[in-house]
């Protein structure tokens, strides 16, 4: 298993949880790296069901909804699944905003994604 720097991967039930080191998801730097990071856990580890928890993220850039985006083609280029929880009530208007919210599967807590799963 690989070691990331910018987030933290743990194995449930066949599910790769994902939680983010940072709060704010800006730097473009951290951005470019986040991104290597979760691409590699579909090209490199071949992880088909991700759940991104959001718990404890304050704020996400513009880039960084691209790199989830990206995440999001991948994922679905192995008939894997992608969920994303603990969403801010900010961020999942941003979500909304952009339309997103009818791309991604987004779930209000890490127990009702991990349950979607099984479905």
């Amino acid at each position: 298993m690989a070691t990331y720097r910018r987030i933290s991967v743990t194995e449930e039930d066949g599910v790769s949880i994902v939680r983010f080191v940072d709060k704010k998801i800006v730097d473009s730097g951290s951005i470019e790296q986040l991104g290597e990071e979760l691409n590699a856990l579909v090209t490199v580890e071949k992880r088909a069901n991700i759940l991104l928890n959001f718990d404890g993220v304050d704020f996400l850039s513009s880039a960084a909804l691209n790199k989830l985006i990206s995440l999001n083609t991948k994922v679905k280029g192995i008939a894997g699944r992608l969920k994303l929880s603990n969403l801010r009530a900010e961020i999942k208007e941003v979500f909304k905003i952009t339309k997103l919210d009818r791309l991604f599967d987004l779930r209000a807590t890490q127990d009702d994604a991990m349950a979607a799963f099984k479905l």
